[in-house]
């Protein structure tokens, strides 16, 4: 099976081409579906975050168009979007998802909402069906290196995220968040990370607007707060210093005509909007108005810097326990191409002696059970030399560039026949008792539903 990833992220494409892109939880499913109906494509998982969209996938061949998917899907053509797009394969996939999940790719490197985002990625596809075997296999590895990355090294100290980032531009631009209102506009994960910091900044009044209205109330009574509902939307946000929006609208919340009103209710007084949807909530010309400011996720960026030198020391470290683990699972994959070999030239011996022995069993008439027993251990024993050197020379071949050529003529030797192998189900394969050869942990044969 081959791994193939293509995505845009915040390092490849600017937030007007990442908001095209977006895809609400809502079409996940669908997309999933879509997605794994392309010819070749076996499995498939999308993450869509504020900072990117990949499509994950597994393929027999690797020959799948995925790019007409991203043109069918999205109504464009290939030459709009073809500069921002990047694609790993196999390997260097493998690497990528590790350093996703770890977040040394992210905006913010060591933020821990990457691997949550990356996790319910995972759980809608197996929800969907488009996860069920290789996939399994490599995104549990991937949460596994993640989880050794944060044991192992410190960029996860002093926790930054695109909420905590944004609380501190807040904080920048006003001086202190001190009695300041505060309009969260959706009740998400991200709005409920933004109100933790600015409260622990000293914001006053927080008021929380969510188009379920339960939503809001939920996330404004953990704070002491308001909950507004949706068509009071502009009526309430007048009174804000300072609007988070994050939001999965598909079209702006905020107008030019909405911030000119509100400008006119607070007599021409600032208002600060932190703008942390894709696709944007706040529509661009709002920052072209005196006394409205508003900075999108992009903006960012800048405050971002400033954390980056104290945490590449610990980046490199982390770099490094990724190149490791991506050796490691590199070496599986390859011994897994040559354990469905395994498994058939010991299927296939082991029919031949149980037929042997029902042959000789009928000439010979009743034995004791002494005699069976003698006989079942002088055949394995034969069956064990037969088969010590094939399978020491499959394993010896794994980590070698011609495992494909020895593979082949050991199966034309014994006329074996074809066993499917994944990673997500560990199972063991016995060596012969009277050699040195060690277990093989591979996977056990899957039927597909």
């Amino acid at each position: 099976m081959k791994i193939r990833v293509l995505g845009i992220n915040h390092n490849t494409a600017p937030l007007e081409v990442r908001e095209r892109f977006a895809i609400a939880e809502s079409r996940l499913p669908d997309a999933l579906q879509r997605l794994c109906a392309l010819p070749d494509v076996e499995e498939s998982i999308i993450v869509s975050t504020c900072n990117r969209v990949e499509l994950i996938v597994a393929q027999k061949t690797g020959l799948a168009d995925i790019r007409s998917f991203l043109q069918d899907y999205f109504q464009m053509e290939t030459r709009q979007f073809e500069p921002h797009l990047y694609e790993y394969r196999d390997e260097e996939a493998v690497r990528h998802l590790f350093r996703v999940a770890a977040s040394l790719d992210s905006l913010v490197v060591g933020e821990a909402q990457i691997l949550g985002q990356v996790k319910e990625a995972y759980a809608t596809g197996r929800a969907v069906g488009t996860v069920h075997g290789s996939l399994e296999g490599l995104m549990t590895r991937a949460f596994a290196v993640a989880k050794r990355v944060r044991t192992e090294t410190a960029i996860g100290s002093s926790s930054v995220s695109v909420a905590s980032v944004a609380v501190e531009l807040a904080k920048k631009i006003f001086g202190t968040l001190q009695g300041k209102n505060v309009y969260l506009v959706g009740a998400g994960k991200m709005s409920e990370l933004a109100a933790r910091h600015l409260i622990a900044h000293g914001a006053g009044s927080i008021f929380v607007a969510n188009r379920t209205y339960e939503r809001a109330e939920a996330l404004a009574r953990k704070f002491n707060g308001q909950a507004i509902r949706f068509d009071a939307l502009y009526d309430a946000a007048a009174t804000a210093d300072i609007v988070i929006t994050s939001t999965g609208a598909p079209v702006h919340i905020f107008k030019k005509e909405h911030c000119e009103r509100f400008l006119a209710k607070r007599k021409s007084r600032p208002m600060f909007f932190i703008d942390i949807a894709v696709p944007r909530d706040v529509a661009p010309e709002c920052n072209k108005l005196d006394g409205i400011f508003v900075y999108d996720i992009d903006d960012l960026q800048q405050v971002v810097s400033s954390h980056v030198a104290d945490r590449r020391k610990e980046a490199e470290h982390a770099e490094a326990i990724v190149q490791e683990e991506v050796q490691r699972f590199q070496s599986r994959l390859q011994m897994l191409d040559v354990v469905p070999t395994i498994v058939s030239l010991q299927d296939h011996l082991e029919t031949i002696r149980q037929a042997e022995i029902d042959r000789v069993r009928g000439r010979m008439g009743k034995l004791s059970p002494e005699q069976e027993l003698a006989m079942d251990a002088l055949t394995k024993g034969i069956i064990n030399k037969i088969m010590h050197t094939p399978i020491t020379t499959l394993k010896s071949a794994a980590r070698a560039p011609e495992s494909t050529t020895v593979v082949d003529l050991v199966r034309k030797l014994f006329n074996l026949h074809e066993v499917s192998v994944t990673l997500n189900q560990p199972t063991r394969i016995e060596p012969p008792q009277d050699s040195s050869t060690e277990p093989v942990t591979a996977s056990a044969p899957q039927e597909r539903r």
